[in-house]
Protein backbone atom coordinates (compact mmCIF):
# COMPACT_ATOMS: atom_id res chain seq x y z
CA UNK A 1 0.00 0.00 0.00
CA UNK A 2 2.27 2.81 0.99
CA UNK A 3 5.80 3.37 0.08
CA UNK A 4 7.16 5.70 2.22
CA UNK A 5 10.21 7.04 0.52
CA UNK A 6 7.42 8.05 -2.00
CA UNK A 7 5.36 9.76 0.76
CA UNK A 8 7.97 11.81 2.56
CA UNK A 9 9.45 12.78 -0.69
CA UNK A 10 5.69 14.15 -1.25
CA UNK A 11 5.59 15.88 2.30
CA UNK A 12 9.09 17.11 1.81
CA UNK A 13 7.42 18.76 -1.35
CA UNK A 14 4.44 20.30 0.51
CA UNK A 15 7.06 22.05 2.81
CA UNK A 16 8.59 23.77 0.52
CA UNK A 17 5.68 25.01 -1.12
CA UNK A 18 4.84 26.34 1.80
CA UNK A 19 8.06 27.71 2.93
CA UNK A 20 7.98 29.34 -0.21
CA UNK A 21 4.14 31.07 -0.42
CA UNK A 22 5.05 31.97 3.31
CA UNK A 23 3.97 36.14 3.55
CA UNK A 24 7.52 38.10 3.68
CA UNK A 25 8.91 40.09 6.93
CA UNK A 26 8.51 43.91 7.16
CA UNK A 27 12.07 43.99 7.34
CA UNK A 28 13.29 44.05 3.93
CA UNK A 29 16.99 43.64 4.70
CA UNK A 30 16.38 40.42 6.01
CA UNK A 31 18.27 37.57 4.55
CA UNK A 32 15.58 35.49 2.52
CA UNK A 33 15.90 31.71 3.56
CA UNK A 34 12.57 30.40 1.46
CA UNK A 35 13.96 30.77 -2.06
CA UNK A 36 14.58 27.01 -3.52
CA UNK A 37 17.35 27.63 -6.06
CA UNK A 38 20.20 25.57 -7.81
CA UNK A 39 22.64 27.06 -4.81
CA UNK A 40 20.80 25.55 -2.02
CA UNK A 41 18.80 22.51 -3.21
CA UNK A 42 18.74 20.03 -5.95
CA UNK A 43 22.39 18.86 -4.86
CA UNK A 44 21.90 15.97 -4.33
CA UNK A 45 20.14 12.22 -5.25
CA UNK A 46 17.84 12.90 -2.62
CA UNK A 47 16.88 16.37 -3.52
CA UNK A 48 15.96 15.70 -7.10
CA UNK A 49 14.37 12.48 -5.91
CA UNK A 50 12.47 14.75 -3.87
CA UNK A 51 11.55 17.18 -6.53
CA UNK A 52 10.68 14.16 -8.70
CA UNK A 53 7.52 13.66 -6.42
CA UNK A 54 5.54 16.33 -8.22
CA UNK A 55 5.47 14.28 -11.02
CA UNK A 56 4.14 11.34 -9.67
CA UNK A 57 1.12 13.11 -7.25
CA UNK A 58 -0.11 14.39 -10.82
CA UNK A 59 -0.94 10.82 -11.09
CA UNK A 60 -3.41 10.76 -8.10
CA UNK A 61 -6.38 11.45 -10.48
CA UNK A 62 -5.64 7.98 -11.79
CA UNK A 63 -8.36 5.97 -9.78
CA UNK A 64 -10.52 8.29 -10.09
CA UNK A 65 -12.46 11.34 -11.86
CA UNK A 66 -12.53 11.96 -15.58
CA UNK A 67 -10.29 9.06 -16.69
CA UNK A 68 -10.82 6.39 -14.35
CA UNK A 69 -14.67 7.06 -15.72
CA UNK A 70 -14.32 7.17 -19.43
CA UNK A 71 -12.75 4.23 -19.10
CA UNK A 72 -14.66 2.28 -17.25
CA UNK A 73 -18.40 3.40 -17.38
CA UNK A 74 -18.26 3.94 -20.69
CA UNK A 75 -17.79 0.25 -21.25
CA UNK A 76 -19.61 -2.73 -20.88
CA UNK A 77 -18.34 -3.46 -17.15
CA UNK A 78 -20.07 -0.41 -14.76
CA UNK A 79 -23.17 2.12 -14.79
CA UNK A 80 -24.09 4.58 -12.75
CA UNK A 81 -27.88 4.75 -12.78
CA UNK A 82 -30.44 7.53 -11.88
CA UNK A 83 -31.74 6.40 -8.72
CA UNK A 84 -34.53 9.02 -8.25
CA UNK A 85 -33.01 12.66 -7.20
CA UNK A 86 -29.36 11.08 -7.24
CA UNK A 87 -26.68 11.25 -10.08
CA UNK A 88 -28.79 13.09 -12.00
CA UNK A 89 -26.25 15.50 -12.36
CA UNK A 90 -27.71 16.84 -15.91
CA UNK A 91 -27.93 13.44 -17.64
CA UNK A 92 -24.50 13.30 -17.99
CA UNK A 93 -23.62 9.79 -16.65
CA UNK A 94 -26.56 8.56 -18.26
CA UNK A 95 -24.14 9.70 -21.72
CA UNK A 96 -21.31 8.81 -20.31
CA UNK A 97 -23.22 4.98 -20.32
CA UNK A 98 -24.50 6.01 -23.91
CA UNK A 99 -21.51 6.83 -25.47
CA UNK A 100 -23.79 10.06 -26.25
CA UNK A 101 -21.41 12.65 -24.63
CA UNK A 102 -20.77 16.54 -25.78
CA UNK A 103 -17.57 18.33 -25.52
CA UNK A 104 -18.89 19.70 -22.18
CA UNK A 105 -19.19 16.69 -20.49
CA UNK A 106 -17.30 16.52 -17.64
CA UNK A 107 -15.92 13.50 -17.59
CA UNK A 108 -13.91 14.06 -21.58
CA UNK A 109 -12.38 16.84 -20.00
CA UNK A 110 -11.90 15.92 -16.41
CA UNK A 111 -9.58 13.29 -18.50
CA UNK A 112 -8.11 15.75 -20.75
CA UNK A 113 -7.34 18.03 -17.80
CA UNK A 114 -5.56 14.87 -15.28
CA UNK A 115 -3.68 13.67 -18.53
CA UNK A 116 -2.32 17.19 -19.97
CA UNK A 117 -1.78 17.97 -15.73
CA UNK A 118 0.56 15.49 -15.78
CA UNK A 119 2.43 16.02 -19.21
CA UNK A 120 2.43 19.85 -17.75
CA UNK A 121 4.57 18.26 -14.29
CA UNK A 122 6.78 16.87 -16.71
CA UNK A 123 8.00 19.35 -18.83
CA UNK A 124 8.26 21.88 -15.71
CA UNK A 125 10.46 19.49 -14.11
CA UNK A 126 12.70 18.30 -16.87
CA UNK A 127 13.04 22.16 -17.73
CA UNK A 128 14.36 22.59 -13.91
CA UNK A 129 16.91 19.45 -13.93
CA UNK A 130 18.29 20.46 -18.01
CA UNK A 131 18.83 24.42 -16.75
CA UNK A 132 20.80 23.03 -13.36
CA UNK A 133 23.53 21.13 -15.58
CA UNK A 134 24.42 18.69 -13.33
CA UNK A 135 25.10 15.25 -14.38
CA UNK A 136 23.32 14.12 -11.98
CA UNK A 137 19.91 14.65 -12.95
CA UNK A 138 20.55 12.80 -16.07
CA UNK A 139 18.91 9.36 -14.97
CA UNK A 140 15.82 11.65 -13.73
CA UNK A 141 15.51 13.50 -16.68
CA UNK A 142 15.11 10.33 -18.76
CA UNK A 143 12.56 9.33 -15.75
CA UNK A 144 10.34 12.22 -16.63
CA UNK A 145 10.49 11.60 -19.96
CA UNK A 146 9.12 8.14 -20.31
CA UNK A 147 6.65 9.02 -17.33
CA UNK A 148 5.80 11.81 -19.83
CA UNK A 149 5.37 9.10 -22.18
CA UNK A 150 2.56 7.10 -20.76
CA UNK A 151 0.54 9.99 -20.32
CA UNK A 152 0.83 11.20 -23.87
CA UNK A 153 0.08 7.14 -24.23
CA UNK A 154 -3.26 7.66 -22.95
CA UNK A 155 -3.86 11.16 -24.36
CA UNK A 156 -3.18 8.86 -27.47
CA UNK A 157 -5.55 6.33 -26.67
CA UNK A 158 -8.44 8.58 -25.58
CA UNK A 159 -8.18 11.47 -27.86
CA UNK A 160 -5.90 10.44 -30.48
CA UNK A 161 -4.91 13.98 -32.18
CA UNK A 162 -3.75 16.18 -29.16
CA UNK A 163 -0.36 19.05 -29.08
CA UNK A 164 3.00 17.43 -28.26
CA UNK A 165 4.23 19.68 -25.75
CA UNK A 166 7.80 19.24 -24.96
CA UNK A 167 8.69 22.75 -23.70
CA UNK A 168 8.06 24.78 -20.74
CA UNK A 169 9.72 28.23 -20.40
CA UNK A 170 9.07 29.13 -23.80
CA UNK A 171 5.74 27.06 -24.40
CA UNK A 172 2.76 28.24 -27.06
CA UNK A 173 0.21 29.11 -25.21
CA UNK A 174 -2.14 27.77 -28.37
CA UNK A 175 0.22 24.49 -29.31
CA UNK A 176 -0.90 23.49 -32.81
CA UNK A 177 -2.61 19.81 -33.00
CA UNK A 178 -0.70 16.28 -34.04
CA UNK A 179 -1.99 13.60 -36.00
CA UNK A 180 -2.66 10.61 -33.82
CA UNK A 181 0.45 8.64 -36.39
CA UNK A 182 2.26 11.76 -34.95
CA UNK A 183 1.63 11.22 -30.71
CA UNK A 184 1.78 7.48 -31.61
CA UNK A 185 5.65 8.22 -32.82
CA UNK A 186 6.14 10.39 -30.42
CA UNK A 187 5.75 8.07 -27.44
CA UNK A 188 7.62 5.03 -29.46
CA UNK A 189 10.13 7.47 -29.65
CA UNK A 190 10.22 8.63 -26.03
CA UNK A 191 9.58 5.04 -25.11
CA UNK A 192 12.58 3.68 -27.05
CA UNK A 193 14.83 5.96 -26.32
CA UNK A 194 14.71 6.48 -22.35
CA UNK A 195 14.57 2.66 -21.57
CA UNK A 196 18.29 2.79 -21.28
CA UNK A 197 18.00 5.34 -19.17
CA UNK A 198 15.45 4.72 -16.60
CA UNK A 199 16.52 2.71 -13.26
CA UNK A 200 16.97 -1.03 -14.04
CA UNK A 201 15.91 -1.77 -10.01
CA UNK A 202 12.81 -3.33 -8.64
CA UNK A 203 12.44 -2.81 -5.42
CA UNK A 204 11.38 0.14 -2.81
CA UNK A 205 13.36 2.54 -4.59
CA UNK A 206 11.48 2.55 -7.62
CA UNK A 207 8.19 1.44 -5.97
CA UNK A 208 5.60 3.84 -7.31
CA UNK A 209 7.99 5.42 -10.00
CA UNK A 210 9.18 4.66 -13.51
CA UNK A 211 11.90 2.00 -14.19
CA UNK A 212 12.77 -0.17 -17.18
CA UNK A 213 9.88 -2.64 -16.34
CA UNK A 214 7.78 0.29 -16.14
CA UNK A 215 9.04 1.15 -19.93
CA UNK A 216 8.73 -2.42 -21.20
CA UNK A 217 5.20 -2.14 -20.26
CA UNK A 218 4.28 0.72 -21.57
CA UNK A 219 5.76 -0.02 -25.14
CA UNK A 220 3.59 -3.42 -24.64
CA UNK A 221 0.49 -1.82 -24.67
CA UNK A 222 1.30 0.25 -27.41
CA UNK A 223 2.30 -1.80 -29.61
CA UNK A 224 -0.56 -4.09 -28.43
CA UNK A 225 -2.79 -1.44 -29.68
CA UNK A 226 -0.89 -0.25 -32.37
CA UNK A 227 -2.96 -1.26 -35.27
CA UNK A 228 -5.78 1.50 -33.52
CA UNK A 229 -3.20 3.62 -33.20
CA UNK A 230 -1.59 3.99 -36.72
CA UNK A 231 -3.33 1.22 -38.88
CA UNK A 232 -0.30 -1.12 -38.81
CA UNK A 233 -0.57 -4.12 -35.95
CA UNK A 234 2.54 -4.90 -34.39
CA UNK A 235 2.29 -7.86 -32.60
CA UNK A 236 5.66 -8.95 -32.54
CA UNK A 237 6.75 -6.02 -30.71
CA UNK A 238 4.52 -6.47 -28.02
CA UNK A 239 5.34 -10.06 -27.65
CA UNK A 240 8.97 -8.85 -27.23
CA UNK A 241 8.01 -6.23 -24.79
CA UNK A 242 6.03 -8.74 -22.81
CA UNK A 243 8.86 -11.35 -22.56
CA UNK A 244 11.35 -8.88 -21.11
CA UNK A 245 9.12 -8.39 -18.84
CA UNK A 246 8.51 -11.74 -17.88
CA UNK A 247 12.19 -13.37 -18.03
CA UNK A 248 13.50 -10.36 -15.62
CA UNK A 249 11.66 -12.86 -13.42
CA UNK A 250 11.10 -9.85 -10.97
CA UNK A 251 7.68 -10.40 -11.16
CA UNK A 252 4.85 -13.75 -10.06
CA UNK A 253 1.11 -14.33 -10.08
CA UNK A 254 0.33 -14.20 -6.75
CA UNK A 255 -1.21 -17.42 -5.10
CA UNK A 256 -4.58 -15.28 -3.79
CA UNK A 257 -5.80 -13.11 -6.62
CA UNK A 258 -7.49 -10.79 -3.83
CA UNK A 259 -3.99 -10.11 -2.35
CA UNK A 260 -3.38 -7.53 -5.29
CA UNK A 261 -6.14 -5.56 -3.62
CA UNK A 262 -5.71 -5.47 0.03
CA UNK A 263 -5.98 -2.75 2.04
CA UNK A 264 -2.10 -3.45 2.52
CA UNK A 265 -1.17 -4.71 -0.70
CA UNK A 266 2.46 -2.56 -1.89
CA UNK A 267 4.23 -6.06 -1.81
CA UNK A 268 2.17 -7.76 -4.59
CA UNK A 269 4.84 -9.53 -6.57
CA UNK A 270 2.51 -8.77 -9.47
CA UNK A 271 3.18 -5.04 -9.05
CA UNK A 272 5.01 -3.45 -12.12
CA UNK A 273 3.75 0.33 -11.47
CA UNK A 274 1.40 1.03 -8.89
CA UNK A 275 0.17 4.73 -7.30
CA UNK A 276 0.89 4.20 -3.65
CA UNK A 277 -2.33 6.01 -2.32
CA UNK A 278 -2.56 7.07 1.35
CA UNK A 279 -5.84 7.93 2.93
CA UNK A 280 -4.55 11.07 4.65
CA UNK A 281 -1.49 12.11 2.48
CA UNK A 282 -1.74 10.80 -0.94
CA UNK A 283 -6.10 10.88 -1.43
CA UNK A 284 -8.15 9.97 -4.89
CA UNK A 285 -8.68 6.57 -4.05
CA UNK A 286 -12.49 6.33 -3.78
CA UNK A 287 -14.35 3.55 -4.98
CA UNK A 288 -15.72 2.89 -1.45
CA UNK A 289 -17.61 6.19 -2.01
CA UNK A 290 -18.55 5.85 -5.51
CA UNK A 291 -20.16 1.90 -4.95
CA UNK A 292 -21.81 1.64 -1.95
CA UNK A 293 -24.46 2.70 -0.36
CA UNK A 294 -25.91 5.35 1.79
CA UNK A 295 -26.22 2.59 4.52
CA UNK A 296 -23.22 0.86 4.06
CA UNK A 297 -21.82 3.38 6.92
CA UNK A 298 -23.06 1.34 9.67
CA UNK A 299 -21.93 -1.96 7.11
CA UNK A 300 -18.09 -0.71 7.86
CA UNK A 301 -18.45 1.82 10.81
CA UNK A 302 -17.07 4.31 7.70
CA UNK A 303 -16.01 7.86 8.44
CA UNK A 304 -18.29 9.13 5.65
CA UNK A 305 -21.68 8.41 4.01
CA UNK A 306 -20.45 6.63 0.74
CA UNK A 307 -22.92 7.63 -2.18
CA UNK A 308 -25.29 4.71 -3.72
CA UNK A 309 -23.31 5.49 -7.17
CA UNK A 310 -21.50 2.91 -9.59
CA UNK A 311 -22.21 -0.80 -9.66
CA UNK A 312 -21.39 -3.46 -12.39
CA UNK A 313 -23.47 -4.35 -15.23
CA UNK A 314 -25.88 -7.31 -14.65
CA UNK A 315 -24.75 -9.16 -18.07
CA UNK A 316 -20.87 -8.70 -17.28
CA UNK A 317 -21.63 -9.89 -13.70
CA UNK A 318 -23.10 -12.76 -15.25
CA UNK A 319 -20.27 -13.46 -17.69
CA UNK A 320 -18.51 -14.91 -14.65
CA UNK A 321 -18.65 -18.49 -13.80
CA UNK A 322 -20.40 -19.70 -10.90
CA UNK A 323 -17.48 -21.05 -8.47
CA UNK A 324 -14.98 -18.22 -10.07
CA UNK A 325 -13.41 -16.80 -7.38
CA UNK A 326 -13.45 -13.72 -8.47
CA UNK A 327 -17.08 -13.38 -8.46
CA UNK A 328 -17.36 -14.50 -5.26
CA UNK A 329 -21.34 -15.79 -3.75
CA UNK A 330 -23.75 -13.37 -2.86
CA UNK A 331 -23.37 -12.29 1.28
CA UNK A 332 -25.20 -14.42 3.84
CA UNK A 333 -23.48 -14.09 6.39
CA UNK A 334 -24.63 -11.46 9.12
CA UNK A 335 -22.11 -8.38 9.34
CA UNK A 336 -19.48 -7.14 6.89
CA UNK A 337 -19.14 -9.68 4.11
CA UNK A 338 -15.75 -11.84 4.96
CA UNK A 339 -15.82 -13.70 1.40
CA UNK A 340 -13.25 -11.44 -0.58
CA UNK A 341 -14.90 -10.82 -4.10
CA UNK A 342 -15.25 -8.34 -6.86
CA UNK A 343 -18.80 -7.81 -6.20
CA UNK A 344 -20.70 -6.95 -3.23
CA UNK A 345 -24.23 -8.24 -3.36
CA UNK A 346 -26.97 -9.72 -1.33
CA UNK A 347 -28.36 -8.95 2.19
CA UNK A 348 -26.25 -5.68 4.14
CA UNK A 349 -25.81 -5.40 7.75
CA UNK A 350 -24.45 -3.35 10.01
CA UNK A 351 -20.92 -3.90 11.72
CA UNK A 352 -22.18 -6.20 14.35
CA UNK A 353 -23.91 -8.90 12.33
CA UNK A 354 -27.09 -8.08 14.62
CA UNK A 355 -29.06 -5.30 12.37
CA UNK A 356 -30.72 -6.21 9.64
CA UNK A 357 -30.14 -2.60 7.26
CA UNK A 358 -32.79 -1.09 5.69
CA UNK A 359 -32.67 1.83 3.77
CA UNK A 360 -36.16 4.27 4.61
CA UNK A 361 -36.81 7.45 5.91
CA UNK A 362 -33.89 10.03 5.08
CA UNK A 363 -31.18 7.58 3.12
CA UNK A 364 -34.03 6.85 0.60
CA UNK A 365 -33.46 7.26 -2.91
CA UNK A 366 -35.35 6.40 -5.93
CA UNK A 367 -37.45 3.58 -5.35
CA UNK A 368 -36.82 -0.26 -3.73
CA UNK A 369 -39.22 -3.56 -5.28
CA UNK A 370 -39.01 -5.30 -2.54
CA UNK A 371 -39.39 -2.64 0.78
CA UNK A 372 -37.12 -1.43 3.45
CA UNK A 373 -34.82 -4.31 3.85
CA UNK A 374 -31.87 -3.64 1.67
CA UNK A 375 -30.39 -6.56 -0.61
CA UNK A 376 -27.67 -5.56 -3.23
CA UNK A 377 -28.79 -7.16 -6.11
CA UNK A 378 -27.58 -7.95 -9.42
CA UNK A 379 -30.76 -6.60 -11.78
CA UNK A 380 -30.70 -3.13 -12.92
CA UNK A 381 -34.38 -2.36 -13.50
CA UNK A 382 -33.58 0.65 -15.76
CA UNK A 383 -30.61 3.41 -16.48
CA UNK A 384 -32.92 6.31 -15.35
CA UNK A 385 -34.54 7.90 -14.20
CA UNK A 386 -35.85 5.60 -11.07
CA UNK A 387 -33.14 3.00 -10.76
CA UNK A 388 -34.10 0.29 -7.51
CA UNK A 389 -31.79 1.86 -4.81
CA UNK A 390 -30.54 -1.57 -4.46
CA UNK A 391 -29.94 -2.86 -8.09
CA UNK A 392 -26.64 -3.10 -9.38
CA UNK A 393 -23.79 -5.26 -7.93
CA UNK A 394 -21.09 -3.15 -6.25
CA UNK A 395 -17.32 -2.95 -6.78
CA UNK A 396 -15.48 -4.56 -3.78
CA UNK A 397 -12.48 -5.44 -5.57
CA UNK A 398 -10.62 -3.46 -3.18
CA UNK A 399 -10.76 -4.07 0.29
CA UNK A 400 -12.99 -1.62 2.32
CA UNK A 401 -11.30 -0.78 5.65
CA UNK A 402 -13.01 -1.20 8.80
CA UNK A 403 -13.85 2.70 10.15
CA UNK A 404 -12.40 3.96 6.78
CA UNK A 405 -11.88 7.28 5.54
CA UNK A 406 -13.17 8.48 2.02
CA UNK A 407 -9.88 7.99 0.52
CA UNK A 408 -8.82 4.25 0.79
CA UNK A 409 -5.42 3.44 1.47
CA UNK A 410 -5.52 0.51 -1.46
CA UNK A 411 -2.57 0.83 -3.87
CA UNK A 412 -3.97 1.14 -6.98
CA UNK A 413 -2.46 -1.31 -9.80
CA UNK A 414 -1.33 0.84 -13.35
CA UNK A 415 0.24 -2.40 -14.54
CA UNK A 416 -0.04 -5.72 -13.13
CA UNK A 417 2.37 -9.03 -14.48
CA UNK A 418 -0.97 -10.82 -14.96
CA UNK A 419 -2.32 -8.30 -17.27
CA UNK A 420 1.60 -9.17 -18.80
CA UNK A 421 1.10 -12.98 -19.25
CA UNK A 422 -2.81 -12.09 -21.53
CA UNK A 423 -1.10 -9.46 -23.60
CA UNK A 424 1.73 -12.11 -24.16
CA UNK A 425 -1.38 -14.61 -24.99
CA UNK A 426 -3.01 -12.08 -26.90
CA UNK A 427 -0.28 -11.14 -29.52
CA UNK A 428 0.51 -15.16 -29.63
CA UNK A 429 -3.03 -15.35 -30.38
CA UNK A 430 -3.01 -12.92 -33.05
CA UNK A 431 -0.29 -14.21 -35.22
CA UNK A 432 -1.66 -17.58 -34.45
CA UNK A 433 -4.89 -18.41 -33.34
CA UNK A 434 -3.99 -22.11 -32.81
CA UNK A 435 -1.10 -21.08 -30.37
CA UNK A 436 -0.85 -23.66 -27.44
CA UNK A 437 1.36 -20.90 -25.77
CA UNK A 438 -1.53 -18.54 -25.97
CA UNK A 439 -3.83 -21.04 -24.55
CA UNK A 440 -1.67 -22.08 -21.68
CA UNK A 441 -0.91 -18.78 -20.51
CA UNK A 442 -4.55 -18.10 -20.55
CA UNK A 443 -5.28 -21.09 -18.39
CA UNK A 444 -2.55 -19.82 -15.54
CA UNK A 445 -5.00 -16.88 -15.30
CA UNK A 446 -8.51 -19.33 -14.90
CA UNK A 447 -6.44 -21.80 -12.95
CA UNK A 448 -6.02 -19.47 -10.12
CA UNK A 449 -9.66 -18.45 -10.29
CA UNK A 450 -10.55 -22.03 -9.91
CA UNK A 451 -12.61 -22.56 -13.16
CA UNK A 452 -11.94 -24.77 -15.86
CA UNK A 453 -9.66 -24.39 -18.56
CA UNK A 454 -10.54 -23.20 -22.19
CA UNK A 455 -9.74 -25.79 -24.45
CA UNK A 456 -9.73 -23.28 -27.38
CA UNK A 457 -9.20 -19.52 -27.58
CA UNK A 458 -11.10 -17.24 -29.80
CA UNK A 459 -11.51 -13.49 -29.66
CA UNK A 460 -14.68 -13.03 -27.54
CA UNK A 461 -13.12 -15.75 -24.46
CA UNK A 462 -10.44 -13.92 -24.94
CA UNK A 463 -11.35 -10.33 -24.57
CA UNK A 464 -13.77 -11.94 -21.83
CA UNK A 465 -11.45 -13.15 -19.42
CA UNK A 466 -9.52 -9.93 -19.54
CA UNK A 467 -12.52 -8.30 -18.60
CA UNK A 468 -13.00 -10.74 -15.65
CA UNK A 469 -9.23 -10.50 -14.25
CA UNK A 470 -8.62 -6.57 -15.25
CA UNK A 471 -12.22 -5.70 -14.12
CA UNK A 472 -12.09 -1.54 -12.94
CA UNK A 473 -8.67 -1.79 -13.74
CA UNK A 474 -8.91 1.22 -16.22
CA UNK A 475 -8.54 -1.13 -19.55
CA UNK A 476 -11.89 -2.03 -20.60
CA UNK A 477 -12.18 0.66 -22.76
CA UNK A 478 -9.55 0.07 -24.74
CA UNK A 479 -9.73 -3.60 -24.84
CA UNK A 480 -13.42 -3.07 -26.37
CA UNK A 481 -12.02 -1.28 -29.35
CA UNK A 482 -9.32 -3.19 -29.98
CA UNK A 483 -11.36 -6.09 -30.55
CA UNK A 484 -14.11 -4.33 -32.37
CA UNK A 485 -16.58 -4.45 -29.73
CA UNK A 486 -16.43 -0.72 -27.96
CA UNK A 487 -19.52 0.39 -30.49
CA UNK A 488 -22.17 -2.47 -29.97
CA UNK A 489 -25.32 -2.09 -28.39
CA UNK A 490 -25.50 -3.24 -24.91
CA UNK A 491 -27.63 -2.91 -22.04
CA UNK A 492 -29.99 0.28 -22.49
CA UNK A 493 -26.88 1.81 -24.84
CA UNK A 494 -27.56 1.58 -28.34
CA UNK A 495 -25.31 0.62 -31.36
CA UNK A 496 -23.00 3.91 -31.72
CA UNK A 497 -20.62 5.23 -34.56
CA UNK A 498 -17.42 3.89 -35.49
CA UNK A 499 -15.86 7.65 -34.05
CA UNK A 500 -17.11 7.50 -30.50
CA UNK A 501 -14.11 5.23 -29.89
CA UNK A 502 -12.48 8.74 -29.48
CA UNK A 503 -13.37 11.30 -26.92
CA UNK A 504 -14.12 15.27 -27.75
CA UNK A 505 -11.58 17.48 -27.48
CA UNK A 506 -13.16 19.44 -24.50
CA UNK A 507 -14.93 22.73 -25.75
CA UNK A 508 -13.06 24.49 -22.84
CA UNK A 509 -10.13 23.67 -24.69
CA UNK A 510 -10.81 24.76 -28.37
CA UNK A 511 -12.26 27.91 -27.05
CA UNK A 512 -9.19 28.67 -25.15
CA UNK A 513 -6.65 27.24 -27.96
CA UNK A 514 -8.36 28.04 -31.53
CA UNK A 515 -5.58 25.74 -33.31
CA UNK A 516 -6.91 22.53 -31.76
CA UNK A 517 -8.88 20.16 -34.15
CA UNK A 518 -11.87 18.64 -32.56
CA UNK A 519 -12.67 15.03 -33.42
CA UNK A 520 -15.18 13.33 -36.09
CA UNK A 521 -18.64 12.76 -34.97
CA UNK A 522 -18.44 16.74 -32.13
Amino acid sequence: MKNYKFLSLKLVMVCFAIIAFMPACTNLDEEVFSQVTSDNFFQTEEELISALGAAYTAMYGYANGGYGSTQEVSSDELTVPTRGPDWGDGGHWVRLHQQNWTAEDPEPNGSYSFLFGGVASCNRLIFQFEELGNPLTDPFIGELKALRAVYYMWLLDQFGNVPIVTSFADADPNPATNSRAEVYAFVESELTENLSKVSTSVDGTTYGRVNQMVVQMALAKLYLNAEVYSGTPQWSKALTACDAIINSGNYSMEADYFANFNIENSGSSEFIFAIPYDAVFAGGHNMVMRTLSYINQQTYSLAAQPWNGWCTMEDFYNSYEDGDLRKGTPNTEAGPSTQRSNFLIGPQWDISGKVRLTDSGTLASGVDPDGEPFTIRAEINELFPNAWRESGARVSKFEFEIGGQPNMNNDFPVFRYTDVLLMKAEALWRMDNGSAEALALVNMVRDRAEVAPFTELNADNLLAERGRELFVENHRRTDLIRFGKYTEAWWEKPATEKCKELLPIPKSQIDANPNLVQNPCY
